[in-house]
């Protein structure tokens, strides 16, 4: 049988003011799972660009909560169904690792599993008990969160309460002026037409300005050259953590961001990058390249826009081979091609449901927008910049001379590096 609500608990946050939390999302709340939450960084790395950008994933997981909330009350949602969704919403981000994305692909390359993989989680422990003691089934929470099923687009769909609480969170822990976003709007202008989740007539525009706040955040906060560097350098300390000691990806992924960081100073292999990190005494770009430096073909086959892991690894080593550095000192960050899913999203005009992208021609100049915003860098310690990008040019077949940056002269802190 189903237990009665607890009572409300009024919590104080830093974007949507106070957040009354309560039911199964109150009970949720000390679970081991969700307080680890507590210490893993939203942003990852990111706060060596933008220095008040500690917030975390526990924050933002109470942000998701209270606009899944707003939009079931606007949705007229109730019961079980309701009761299942608040779930989901408070549990959608336990499965990330420590510093959140910056390693996801890493983990995923060695487990098949990204951040929204939760069965596990939910299958046993206290959050297996609580959702029990709520009348709801582990597998189809855990299915929601993946977006499978009944209202699951409010979580993790094309414009979900997800996207709507991160874009203004981070934009107001960074201080950057792009990510405000008429959330309220957007969550109201949800609706149910034939058992799909789409967006009601009039509400094109508040979709325009979600993608466009997304868009000018992407190259500001969330591919900014030195939270590339870093998530680099984080990467190949992790690769080398898990070459060399007996930690395994699987115990990799429940860690947090504290316990991480001991391990990889911990590690001899690791320790070098871990004190960099420290210190923020970062690689610099060799080469910062456009989509366009690459390839002639954005929509094409290429062998470096395509290559994988094992792929990159071997450019890496050409390069270094032909400068005489470490090979574990030559990064190449070979970003996915640019996507868009909100540009899937579903509105009503004049009663028919069309994708937005066939809708408006500002999300089709975002889309382009997006492959003119797309970089490829080549990273290495100040001292060996010139070279490497001299040699990675050459055998990446760059058709360029300007993607070569020296920034051995630049401060530590220049103005270049928070804008």
């Amino acid at each position: 049988m189903a237990r009665e609500p607890r009572a409300v608990t009024t919590i104080k946050d830093s974007v949507h003011d106070h957040i009354e939390v309560s039911g199964v999302a109150d009970a949720l709340l000390d679970t081991p799972p969700v307080q680890r939450l507590r210490r893993v960084q939203q942003l990852g790395t990111a706060n060596l660009v933008y220095p008040s950008a500690n917030h975390t994933r526990f924050e933002h997981s109470l942000g998701v909560y209270h606009l899944a909330c707003e939009a079931l009350d606007s949705l007229d949602v109730s019961g079980v169904r309701a009761t299942r969704t608040r779930a989901a919403a408070i549990l959608h981000d336990i499965g990330h690792g420590p510093f959140s994305h910056a390693i996801e692909g890493l983990i995923h390359e060695r487990t098949g599993k990204y951040h929204d993989d939760v069965d596990d989680l939910l299958a046993a422990g206290e959050v297996a008990r609580v959702l029990g003691d709520h009348g709801l089934d582990p597998a189809r929470v855990a299915a929601m969160v993946r977006g499978e099923g009944d209202l699951a687009g409010i979580v993790a769909g094309e414009l979900d309460v997800d996207r709507m609480d991160y874009l203004v969170r981070d934009a107001h822990h960074t201080g950057v002026p792009y990510g405000t976003i008429d959330h309220g709007r957007l969550v109201r202008g949800l609706t149910l037409h034939d058992g799909a989740l789409v967006l009601d007539e009039g509400n094109v525009q508040t979709a325009e300005s979600l993608l466009l706040a997304r868009a000018l955040m992407n190259p500001t906060v969330y591919n900014h050259h030195v939270a590339r560097i870093s998530t680099a350098m984080l990467r190949r300390a992790v690769e080398r953590l898990l070459a060399t000691t007996d930690s395994t990806p699987e115990t990799l992924r429940r860690m947090d961001d504290p316990a991480l960081r001991t391990a990889l100073r911990d590690c001899e292999a690791s320790a070098d990058i871990a004190r960099r990190l420290d210190r923020r005494a970062l690689y610099k770009r060799a080469v910062w390249a456009e989509m366009a430096d690459v390839t002639d073909d954005p929509f094409g086959d290429d062998p470096v826009l395509d290559a994988d892991r094992g792929e990159i690894r071997a450019y890496e080593r050409e390069i270094a081979a032909r400068t005489d550095v470490d090979r574990d000192a030559v990064l190449l960050d070979v970003r996915s091609r640019p996507t868009m899913r909100e540009s899937d999203s579903r509105v009503l005009v004049n009663g028919d449901v069309r994708r937005l992208d066939e809708q408006s021609t500002l999300v089709r100049a975002l889309q382009m927008a997006q492959r003119e915003q797309w970089r490829l860098g080549v990273y290495a310690p100040a001292d060996d910049v010139e070279t490497v990008g001299r040699a990675a040019v050459d055998v990446l077949g760059l058709d360029i001379d300007g993607a070569l940056v020296s920034e051995t002269t630049r401060g530590q802190y220049s103005l270049d590096e928070f804008e």
